[in-house]
């Protein structure tokens, strides 16, 4: 049970900070994409926070032997940069672009009732099971 709370801490957390920071916002997100026209660079101080947090936060919670809340940590193992990640990250990159949403900014917009937002996410969805179908 407080495996599930911590992790309800956890989301209310970040989805405050993903609302706070505009990112739910599509064309704060699409602005920030707009170098040439409207460009918005408030999105890059979000990521460089959220950066140099998770940096310090990984430095200081894997000198741990395990998680509080699991026996081990879940690292990728694969450390490669090959193509299925090139691709991913461009197909990523291009989604995001074009809709306005990352997938963590999509999630706390469906809270506000967004259409775009359940459009997003329900493709997002959709690509999630054709690649595993897909690697199978």
């Amino acid at each position: 049970m407080a495996r599930v709370l911590v992790a309800l801490l956890i989301g209310l957390v970040f989805g405050t900070g993903i609302a706070l920071s505009g990112m739910i916002n599509p064309a704060k997100v699409l602005n920030f994409f707009d170098v040439a026209g409207s460009w918005d660079p408030s999105l890059a101080f979000v990521m460089g926070g959220a950066l140099a947090v998770t940096a310090i936060g990984y430095r200081l919670v894997l000198k741990r032997s395990a998680p509080l809340f699991d026996a081990r940590f879940h690292l990728p193992a694969h450390r490669e940069i090959d193509l299925p990640l090139l691709a991913g990250a461009g197909l990523f990159g291009i989604g995001w672009g074009i809709a306005g949403f990352c997938p963590g900014g999509s999630i706390p917009a469906l809270g506000l009732g967004e259409p775009a937002a359940l459009i997003f996410v329900a493709a997002m969805a959709c690509g999630i099971v054709a690649t595993r179908l897909i690697r199978r």
